[in-house]
């Protein structure tokens, strides 16, 4: 997989990374995908994690315009890119980054996953 900026990416796509990163740990219920971009619908829920246990700090990135996406962002958007529409029904975040997602099957998932 290619190496992929965050300018490079749309404004939605930026949109859900910044709103990972401050996020931090938790999980994301219902997300939608509306011509492949991430979409915070009426439906969508943010469930923050919090952790009483430990002092972490926020992503460093979270203060930089521009930087490298990790190769987790970068495969999550080429999985939205060939849902086109749908929606995640559950997504991990774990120091502000997807970790894992839980998908419907689909058709246009299959051939994909699994």
């Amino acid at each position: 997989m290619k190496e992929l900026r965050l300018s490079e990416v749309s404004a939605a796509r930026q949109a859900f990374i910044r709103r990972c990163q401050r996020l931090d740990h938790g999980t994301i219920r219902g997300l939608e995908v509306h011509d492949c971009e991430p979409v915070f619908g009426p439906t969508t829920e943010v469930l923050y994690d919090l952790k009483f246990d430990g002092d972490e700090a926020p992503r460093s990135e979270l203060d930089l315009s521009d930087f490298e996406l990790c190769k987790q962002i970068r495969r999550f958007f080429s999985t939205l890119d060939s849902i086109s529409n749908g929606t995640v029904e559950h997504i991990v975040l774990q120091a502000g980054i997807a970790r894992r997602a839980l998908f419907k099957d689909t058709d246009s998932m299959r051939g994909y996953i699994g």
